[in-house]
């Protein structure tokens, strides 16, 4: 999913009796696929995920094709803003990847209020550019952290007050010049506080990063199911930012329930073709915002295009509507009560983890392992150690401070596994228990082979150690949170996934994103997934490179 590495995936657009707008094929079964309006109208989560879900059959019968000469340019540049550069940091924090992802929330206390230096490592360590390669046609930019086709379509702006180092003002993070670009000068915190019906870690906060998600720039590859990839992208983006924020001790939390429109107008954004996804409080202070949270007026600032000409998936803009948020009572409603989901029975043989205790993690800095990471495209079939795996697990599900994720440590997702190579476990597939920190073998047995076929008959599965699906069941998570649910869920696999990413490039293993074939996966692990849908794949083991070491 990194830049070095152009994810291979399928599309699936077919014949003309059986096009509809998701750019898949039509979906003909129970009355459920019938997309609603509204956020409590599941059906329209249920027709967009029905609708984009990849099968041998339909990557094989897609005429899409991928047009190089109007590819979009990989980031948001204003034609008219200056910017102001953020000051460079190459200081390291010295806290251990594995510790910065598995710490728990920040205890808020005292005033903790970001300064411009730290916000430019948040940005950096997050989104950023961490290196760049030339060839014939031009350059690739390197981010931070994993994206889907390296097409980097999620943006981030900050909203705050005066900061040290910053006047008061809602900005553009440029990562191509490592900017901000003031849209608005003012403190208009207040508005995220109306937004978000009153969030006390919003209302508390001194800045606050939104993450937005510029359509066209991922499906340009993806098509509709692009976005699926606006949360798995995001997701892990949050993934650096909280851990970076955590090795800083400063404060943060990811907030999923706003009133969209208005967060959309503030930041100017166009909601035909662009839309805030996510919102992450940073700091602590005792003073509440100004003003009266009035709405803004209009933006309307030039951008450069991002192509020749940009491709409508409609279904994109449909479910992001139908997940929508319009009123604060809404907003209330959602965060008010956390969906508990009882945690899976156990059936088999339980292995128990055997992850590293803290004093004997690896010192790597959680700076150290963004610099490194980058999406492994080949995987050496040789083992990984039970306790590698083990501590990548328990230090990556420990629990995400989410206005949808409480108590803390609750999950939405379950991670089932394929073991291909792993001293100390058997071979074979498995579901694993958070809760009991223990992997439930389900079948033992060589399943590279079906592994490579579930990741979309691509070597990269077949020849890692493990292959992580995360799956859902989606049915109590949408009648809990309405289509809302959709984002949630997929936005919590993305955030750990992230979190995958680092704990093995913490130890220096290698990891990749991968998509799927949705229904092979849940039959594969059926019968204990009948009925669960599949949410995202990372891959996990041994690089070739870092092998022939």
């Amino acid at each position: 999913m990194a830049a070095d590495a152009i994810l291979v995936d399928s599309f699936s657009v077919f014949a003309p009796s059986l096009f509809s707008p998701y750019g898949v094929m039509k979906i003909i079964g129970p009355s459920k696929q019938r997309a609603g309006t509204g956020n409590r109208e599941t059906s329209s989560a249920w027709a967009y995920h029905d609708g984009t879900k990849h099968s041998h059959w339909s990557t094989r019968s897609n005429p899409h094709f991928l047009d190089w000469a109007n590819k979009p340019i990989p980031f948001k540049i204003y034609r008219t803003l200056e910017g102001i550069k953020l000051p460079r940091s190459d200081g390291d924090s010295g806290v251990p990847a594995l510790a910065a992802i598995s710490d728990s929330p920040i205890p808020v206390e005292d005033e903790q209020v970001p300064d411009l230096e730290t916000l430019a490592r948040l940005f950096y360590f997050s989104a950023g550019v961490t290196r760049r390669r030339e060839y014939p046609g031009g350059q690739i930019f390197f981010r931070a952290a994993a994206c889907t086709g390296a097409l980097y379509h999620i943006d981030l702006y900050l909203v705050c007050g005066d900061l040290p180092g910053l006047e008061a003002g809602v900005y553009h993070f440029g990562p191509h010049d490592f900017s901000l670009r003031r849209l608005r000068s003012g403190d208009y915190r207040k508005v995220l506080v109306g937004a978000t019906a009153g969030d006390v870690s919003v209302a508390g906060a001194p800045a606050v990063i939104v993450m937005a998600d510029t359509y066209w720039r991922n499906s340009w590859k993806y098509q509709a199911r692009a976005y699926r990839h606006s949360f798995w992208d995001s997701g892990t983006i949050l993934a650096n930012l909280l851990a970076v924020a955590s090795a800083h001790r400063m404060p943060a939390r990811v907030v999923a329930n706003f009133i969209d429109e208005r967060v959309n107008r503030l930041l100017g954004l166009d909601t035909q073709k662009e839309a805030a996804l996510v919102l992450v409080p940073l700091g602590r202070t005792h003073e509440p915002p100004p003003g009266n949270g009035d709405e803004p007026g209009a933006l309307a600032y030039e951008t450069e295009p991002l192509s020749e000409r940009e491709e409508d998936y409609p279904a994109i803009d449909e479910m992001h509507r139908a997940s929508s948020l319009g009123t604060a009572a809404e907003v209330t409603a959602l965060r008010e009560k956390a969906l508990a989901l009882p945690p899976p029975e156990v059936e088999g043989k339980l292995y128990p983890l055997k992850p590293l205790p803290d004093e004997e993690l690896p010192r790597m800095s959680v700076e150290g392992a963004v610099v490194r990471r980058g999406s492994t495209r080949a995987f050496a079939r040789v083992p990984i150690s039970y306790t590698q795996l083990s501590t990548m697990l328990d230090r990556s599900t420990r629990g995400i401070n989410g206005d949808f994720l409480e108590p803390y440590g609750s999950t939405l997702n379950q991670l089932y596994l394929i073991v291909n190579c792993v001293e100390g476990l058997p071979s074979g597939s498995y579901l694993y228990h958070p809760g009991l920190r223990a992997l439930e073998l389900l079948a033992q047995g060589d399943f590279r082979d079906k592994a490579g076929y579930l990741g979309l008959e691509q070597e990269i599965p077949a020849d890692a150690s493990v292959d992580v699906f995360f799956m859902a069941d989606l049915d109590p998570i949408l009648q809990r949170y309405g289509n809302r649910g959709y984002r949630m869920v997929q936005l919590e696999a993305g955030l750990i996934g992230g979190r995958l990413y680092l704990a093995a490039y913490g130890q220096r293993l290698g990891a990749s994103g991968l998509t799927f074939y949705d229904d092979d996966v849940t039959q594969f692990f059926s019968p204990r997934a009948r009925g669960m849908s599949v949410m995202f794949l990372v891959a996990l083991g041994k690089s070739v490179k870092s092998s022939d070491k």
